[in-house]
């Protein structure tokens, strides 16, 4: 296209991304978002790019983010510090750096000892805090072999492409541009007289050597990804104009990808991806078999004076364990039926703790804010992160993101697809947290439909109690038999090694108080024997 042809393509395609999330009138298309993603080498032209991009769309409605690459934060997984600046459906948003920075960043000091002797002025203009968070690699390291790096990058650029595709699948696609120079031209533009950016690796690229392995590490990277669009950034014009159009072909797409066929369903797969979704569509979800733990309770009693002296013993031990998990991450998550004892379970847990260690998450029916974001993202910002100033590190979840496989598939909030995807969405979401080295401790509190009805009707007469009960309880109650298979479901699919379930009786809470307190400080005391 000529630039005025392209400019108008790029406007229009802008404002009817932005029409898929509109309420009134319902639109067509499934609201959709595009995330372009922004690295390569140094004097490429990418703020070039960028700068025509926004003076040929409407600026407001571009979001552009910035970071310089760092060392992955401890006990949180790569792509974690940058789940807030997502794209809401029916928005760009440009993103210089992302996680690709970070991991070229970290690569690069182990693959170079000599390219991060050069980023101490940068450091300097990090934020305050920023002496005080964990990092994985310190500059005096000596580099590793060659088979090492290209391990750890190779296994960071498999769950990269696992986040990415999940991205995509909840209605945020990806276009990831690799901007190009040879080194003579780069060596030019670093000797000329207009001032350089702050560097996204923070690297020395005056450097043949550290070109050189950069080289190397960049070559791998899109070896193994298949994905990034190569810009030539010979001329910065040229190289900008390309971006443009690959920017217009990626909303196009977005739009194509968010319209419904004649029978409602949502198109989420690119062409090439049609014969996959077609075989997995044949294939019926199979409900697994009911378990004995989730319909038969035991009802095992203990004495109140007996409760009270182990709870406190149980509720120390847990304090000792937490505070010595040398600022490990950890998330308990609750689920269960209504009026299990959700609340009570969580008050006990975090009855020894100070208020400052831990942060409580109530989850209930997302806002219209956060449904303009991939599903998982809701929780993804609440995860305890080493870039806040929070100082609390543990986070207790009551209810979860499991609610797309509960509350969801019963009541029909999501689609077939979309809840029976998210199971192994979630898998992957588990895992990334446990090898990045967070404790994920989960529990399915277990009541039978008699002891709920006593608790309903208990805190129907109990004015202190009264909040608890709404009508959705009463509904929800009426719909047992699918909530108890729904559980079953979900407790089949997503017990794995790195996050079990803990199922607890809790027909009798004191029993099942302690019953908590005991997994708790289990889970705790193998996940620090283990470092």
């Amino acid at each position: 296209m000529d630039k005025d042809t392209l400019r108008l393509a790029l406007v229009t395609a802008q404002y009817a991304l932005r029409a898929t999330r509109q309420q009134t009138p319902a639109t067509v298309n499934k609201p959709t978002g595009l995330l372009v993603l922004v690295n390569g080498m140094e004097q490429a032209g990418k703020g070039t790019a960028v700068k025509q991009l926004r003076q040929w769309v409407d600026p407001r409605l571009l979001k552009v983010e910035a970071t310089i690459g760092d060392c992955p934060l401890a006990y949180q997984p790569l792509w974690q510090a940058h789940t807030k600046a997502m794209p809401r459906h029916g928005d760009v948003m440009v993103y210089f750096g992302n996680w690709y920075a970070d991991l070229l960043y970290n690569v690069m000091r182990m693959a170079s000892p000599e390219s991060s002797e050069n980023d101490t002025e940068n450091k300097k203009s990090k934020n305050k805090h920023s002496k005080n968070k964990k990092r994985k690699n310190n500059v005096d390291e000596p580099s590793l072999p060659i088979v090492e790096w290209q391990a750890y990058l190779q296994q960071q650029l498999v769950k990269l492409k696992a986040f990415e595709q999940d991205l995509v699948a909840n209605q945020t696609r990806v276009l990831k541009c690799w901007f190009h120079v040879d080194i003579e031209t780069l060596q030019e533009r670093l000797n000329d007289d207009e001032a350089d950016p702050q560097f996204l690796y923070q690297i020395d690229w005056n450097s043949k050597k550290v070109i050189e392995t950069f080289n190397n590490v960049a070559t791998a990277l899109l070896r193994q990804q298949d994905d990034w669009i190569i810009i030539d950034g010979e001329d910065k014009s040229d190289a900008a104009d390309h971006f443009c159009h690959e920017v217009l072909q990626a909303m196009q797409n977005a739009l194509a990808s968010s319209k419904a066929d004649i029978d409602g369903e949502v198109q989420t797969q690119s062409l090439s991806d049609k014969n996959t979704q077609q075989e997995a569509d044949v294939k019926i979800f199979e409900p697994v078999e009911i378990p004995n733990q989730l319909i038969d309770i035991d009802n095992a009693d203990i004495k109140k004076s007996d409760y009270k002296e182990a709870l406190a013993k149980k509720q120390a031990r847990l304090a000792e364990l937490l505070r010595a998990r040398k600022g490990r991450h950890v998330v308990f998550a609750f689920e269960g039926m209504d009026a299990a004892g959700k609340g009570g379970a969580i008050k006990r847990l975090v009855a020894p703790l100070d208020p400052r260690e831990y942060q409580v998450y109530n989850i209930g029916a997302p806002m219209l804010y956060e449904l303009q974001h991939p599903y998982l993202w809701r929780f993804w910002t609440r995860l305890p992160n080493e870039q806040t100033d929070r100082i609390s590190r543990i986070a207790i979840f009551d209810r979860t993101w499991y609610g797309r496989v509960l509350v969801e598939r019963i009541e029909g909030f999501a689609a077939d697809n979309d809840w029976q995807r998210a199971y192994d969405e979630i898998n992957r979401f588990e895992a990334d947290l446990a090898t990045a080295g967070t404790i994920v401790i989960k529990y399915w509190l277990a009541i039978d439909k008699k002891e709920q009805l006593a608790r309903f009707e208990a805190r129907k007469e109990t004015p202190h109690k009264q909040f608890k009960l709404t009508e959705d309880d009463w509904r929800n109650r009426k719909k047992w038999e699918d909530y108890v298979q729904s559980a079953a479901d979900m407790l089949a699919r997503t017990n794995t090694d790195h996050a079990p379930w803990c199922v607890i009786a809790t027909n009798e809470k004191r029993q099942a108080r302690l019953d908590v307190l005991d997994h708790a400080i289990e889970q705790l005391s193998a996940a620090l024997l283990d470092r």
